[in-house]
């Protein structure tokens, strides 16, 4: 009896030898594959962006779709970005007054406000409401048009789909949103002057003569210069994955939830790296 259950223990340790290696195999086997994976949609990515460019500079152009994307893109999301900026300033202020009355510093609330808005959270907070509305929106329409097939009528007609389609959007998104930001940069600085003026019972002048000495030009520039880049790249993670989307509703549905996902990730990404270009 002893023997048998010898045995059986030597087999058990033998199964869970054996075991053990396994499970690392096929752990080793996942990580492996998830990047892969992801190398090759950045490469896909990196590919279709690269399209994306040449064709919004190589003839033929279609200004009708253009100037019909500058609408879309630009004027139907200023009362987004008009009421994110204004509350988003207004907030600032109080919230500095609050620590800064700590340090008998609330002298610098005006060029805080100046600043934070104009160099970082008008244009982060402009793109990802852009993306939110935006990015959704091309992902969702471009999508549909692949399902319908009509990106494949297109084609049949001689039309690029990249012209037709892409490159609009694309210079509409890099164009109109710096014109977004900086519209935002004077709300959101209004805000501001608002809550100091006719909450907190700051002086009008000295806030407005503080707020202009503190801002430079380089600290407008920066946030522009971020501006286009984020409208570069919600336009672009729009159209890249409405024009891979899978088939069928389900498939439209998970090309606008990645369309803007992907769009918020990389705006914050590259404005920790423009930040860092910008004032390191």
């Amino acid at each position: 009896m002893s023997d048998i259950t010898t045995e059986q223990s030597q087999n058990q340790k033998k199964q869970a030898g054996i075991r053990l290696p396994c499970i690392f195999l096929l752990t080793f086997q996942a990580v492996g594959s998830s990047i892969i994976g992801f190398l090759q949609t950045i490469g896909r990515i990196s590919a279709f962006t690269g399209r994306a460019i040449k064709h919004c500079f190589a003839p033929p152009f279609y200004p009708r779709l253009i100037l019909k994307q500058f609408m879309e893109i630009g004027y139907y999301s200023l009362p987004v970005v008009g009421l994110t900026t204004l509350f988003t300033g207004m907030v600032l202020a109080l919230q500095s007054y609050t620590g800064f009355t700590r340090f008998n510093a609330e002298g610098a609330i005006a060029g805080v406000v100046a600043l934070s808005v104009t160099r970082e959270l008008a244009p982060v907070l402009a793109g990802l409401m852009v993306a939110g509305r935006v990015g959704a929106s091309i992902a969702a329409e471009i999508g549909t048009m692949r399902v319908t097939e009509q990106i494949d009528a297109l084609r049949t007609l001689s039309v690029n789909p990249f012209k037709y389609l892409i490159a609009p959007r694309v210079i509409a998104g890099t164009l109109m949103l710096p014109i977004l930001v900086l519209i935002g940069d004077i709300i959101g600085i209004y805000g501001g002057y608002v809550v100091s003026i006719y909450d907190l019972g700051f002086s009008s002048g000295s806030y407005i003569t503080q707020s202009w000495d503190t801002l430079q030009r380089m600290d407008v520039l920066s946030g522009l210069y971020k501006a286009a880049v984020f409208g570069f790249i919600v336009t672009v993670m729009g159209c890249y994955h409405g024009f891979n989307s899978g088939r069928g509703a389900q498939g439209v549905g998970m090309a606008t939830t990645y369309a803007v996902v992907s769009a918020s990730i990389l705006i914050l990404i590259f404005n920790f790296v423009l930040t860092q270009v910008f004032f390191s």
